[in-house]
């Protein structure tokens, strides 16, 4: 048996007993639903994913290179598959009501539908890359800078799960787009803090300021206009920081809404 196929066997079968684990130990009383409620948020479910995905990717390029990446990925994609054919066999009544598969399929073409998502997943790195950045860089701005401190776990979670009626094929990308959500969403707030304490002048790209402004809501709520002065920059950091944490400057100030301070 070579190298490759045994990455390939490992790989499935690695994928099918974290599979067997997530869909069962919420039967174990208490504990097991305990352990089920802390796998669908972080750190937990960083934990969950990286096992799934991206660890044993590091694992066929160390072993085989790109052949072997490639291998890790054809065993990712035919464990998914697999998963999805049982979980829609045993929920025939869900597969033959009314689906998002269904409406896709018949709007676009059953294979357009499925290579515009394959396509979503070129996406998954850059993901990573964000996900790992609010673990370890953005930490250090609240060390440092006294930034607000987030509670991860409400922003980076899945519970899509638990919608009636959603699954097989629907339910697994629905997944997906559950927790690529959150980390966008953690990722531009964190980013409005960055931006508007060091950066709260408007854009003189007047369509890129409208742009924007859905995500950096601070473009029209006190960053300086592009015909000010830097006197006016400082005016408005002395304003907006007068105590911490120092978050962006539309953010909600109730107390219940209130980010979490790093003590």
């Amino acid at each position: 048996m070579n190298l490759l196929t045994i990455l390939f066997l490992s790989t499935l079968g690695f994928e099918a007993l974290i599979i067997l684990f997530l869909s069962n130990i919420f039967r174990f009383g208490k504990i097991g639903q305990s352990i089920s409620q802390s796998c669908t948020k972080a750190p937990a479910l960083d934990l969950i994913i990286s096992l799934i995905i991206w660890i044993p990717w590091v694992f066929g390029i160390y072993f085989s290179g790109g052949l072997g990446f490639l291998t890790v990925i054809l065993a990712q994609m035919i464990a998914m598959q697999l998963w999805i054919f049982i979980h829609e066999l045993i929920h025939q009544e869900a597969v033959k009501g009314p689906r998002i598969l269904k409406f896709v399929n018949q709007k676009f073409g059953w294979w357009r539908n499925y290579l515009a998502l394959w396509a979503t997943l070129i996406a998954l790195p850059a993901f990573f890359v964000i996900r790992f950045a609010e673990i370890v860089a953005y930490p250090a701005l609240v060390w440092i800078l006294d930034f607000p401190n987030y509670k991860h776990s409400e922003w980076i979670n899945v519970s899509r799960h638990k919608f009636e009626g959603l699954v097989g094929h629907d339910l697994i990308w629905c997944l997906y787009c559950d927790w690529m959500t959150g980390v966008y969403a953690l990722g531009a707030e964190m980013l409005r803090n960055v931006e508007s304490f060091w950066c709260p002048i408007r854009f003189y790209d007047g369509k890129k300021c409208e742009n924007c402004k859905i995500d950096f809501p601070d473009i029209d709520g006190g960053w300086v206009d592009i015909n000010g002065t830097m006197a006016d920059v400082e005016a408005v950091l002395k304003e907006q920081y007068q105590e911490p944490p120092y978050t962006w400057f539309g953010y909600p100030k109730s107390e219940d809404k209130k980010p979490e301070s790093k003590n």
